[in-house]
């Protein structure tokens, strides 16, 4: 099956669940409050497919624009309601009971966040032990103190289990006051240091997608495998320069190359450069010289030559970790989970509005159905991972204060709450006209990102 085509399956299958979800919490609400529900739809637009269940005749709905979906209540705001069933409408509800339907929608997706947490955490999370493979000289790491096979055993005061966990205790603790603490140690066993990051002013820079291990300027350990060509691209800078597959690359300008990665490093760091390339061929060693290709992407320039080499090794058993709990300790551990995620969405959100944070984070439809695909080929546990992340944004984009959004609508609660009497509808049209803006132009910068990435 296709790339393209799972991630298609992947993210329609991510999208209906996770809308079901945030708009059941609605409805369940809703019912509990007496009020009638008209409509429960999974998407927008032309409706796909309609059956109509339960004691109010609601109409459930799947509709052609899989991009969200809604819950239409009986409100006499929208439409003439019959004298006997006024009761039952949105509007008549108690601010209270309004409150507790509109806020049930993202509540739900921090529950099912919860819940697939605790099933990933009962069935095990394997991980990668975060242990340093290469420090690069004179770098924000290197002048901290780290070292090459320094295993990082907690960042502030939490501990880091996987690089998964460490990735997200790094961001955390550098967005708090520019300095990422760490606790290493050189060697199992041995008495661990303090290893102070100091990477302040340098936010926007490390959080910009895939930057934060080269701007630090460390590489997680990974096995090393050699730098042995599978395939050369036909009228590249590689088969110009004389490679051909099967050969081994053993220097690059007289320096040894440990690896695969190695090379790719070496000839990624020196676009447009004639280099000098060390091959062993069936025992017998000379050099080469190719022009590195120049490849522009975004506001990067790096190298490329045209090769590929094998597929890395897998990671011995004894670097790999697994997080695993019974059923009871999972419960603490998948809403630690959630809260952590959702603490580190909010304080990102807050300094990308502040410039700290680069706002390339904000993705769109298009790359969140590649993530969704990348997800699902790698397997279950990553796939709900995936959705566990997503239903925490979910939930938090709808918590805010925009008035298209249940944020928006429970600002306006609290106001009649206070008031005693609703917000005019003069002002909820204009706070409208507002939430459309701003969501639209959230939408162009999110799109735009995308097409970024993949012009990359």
């Amino acid at each position: 099956m296709s790339s393209l085509l799972v991630s298609i399956l992947a993210f329609s299958v991510a999208i209906t669940v996770l809308v079901a979800v945030h708009e059941y919490g609605h409805y369940w609400v809703a019912r509990r409050a007496g009020i009638k529900v008209l409509r429960f739809s999974i998407g927008f637009g032309k409706p796909l497919w309609r059956r109509r269940f339960g004691s109010d005749d609601t109409e459930f709905v799947f509709s052609a624009i899989p991009l969200g979906g809604y819950v239409k209540m009986l409100d006499e705001r929208e439409a003439p309601v019959a004298e006997h069933e006024k009761a039952r409408s949105f509007n008549q509800a108690s601010v209270p009971w309004r409150m507790a339907v509109l806020v049930a929608g993202p509540l739900a997706n921090f529950i099912f966040a919860i819940i697939a947490y605790w099933v990933m955490f009962m069935a095990g999370v394997p991980g990668v032990k975060p242990v340093v493979g290469t420090v690069e000289p004179g770098s924000i790491a290197a002048e901290a103190g780290l070292r090459d096979g320094d295993r990082i055993v907690a960042v502030g005061d939490r501990d880091t289990p996987t690089w998964e966990a460490a990735m997200l205790v790094i961001l955390d603790d550098m967005l708090d006051d520019g300095v990422v603490s760490m606790q290493v140690e050189s060697e199992a066993g041995s008495t661990g240091r303090r290893v102070d990051l100091r990477v302040a002013g340098k936010e926007e820079e490390l959080t910009r997608p895939g930057e934060l291990f080269s701007g630090l300027g460390f590489a997680p350990w990974r096995p090393q495998w050699p730098a042995v060509l599978e395939a050369v691209t036909a009228g590249g800078p590689a088969e110009r320069g004389g490679l051909r597959p099967g050969d081994e690359i053993v220097s690059g300008d007289g320096e040894a190359l440990a690896d695969w990665p190695a090379l790719v490093n070496f000839l990624r760091t020196r676009p447009g450069q004639e280099v000098s390339l060390g091959v062993n061929r069936d025992g017998t060693e000379f050099d080469v010289m190719i022009t590195v290709e120049s490849v522009t992407e975004g506001d990067q320039v790096f190298g490329r030559v045209g090769i590929q080499g094998s597929a890395p090794p897998a990671y011995p058993d004894a670097m790999r970790a697994m997080q695993s709990y019974g059923p009871i300790g999972a419960i603490g551990a998948a809403t630690a989970k959630t809260w952590e995620m959702s603490a580190l969405t909010l304080r990102m959100l807050w300094k990308m509005l502040q410039g700290v944070v680069s706002p390339r984070n904000i993705s769109g439809p298009i790359n969140i159905a590649q993530y969704a695909g990348f997800s699902a080929a790698i397997g279950v546990s990553a796939f709900v991972s995936f959705l566990a992340i997503v239903s925490i944004s979910l939930g938090l984009i709808n918590l805010m204060p925009v008035p298209m959004l249940d944020g928006g609508q429970l600002v306006y609660q609290a106001v009649e709450l206070i008031k005693g009497k609703p917000v005019s509808e003069k002002t909820q049209i204009v706070g409208q006209q507002i939430g459309i803006f701003l969501l639209i132009l959230l939408m162009t910068f999110a799109f735009y990102n995308d097409i970024a990435r993949l012009l990359e």
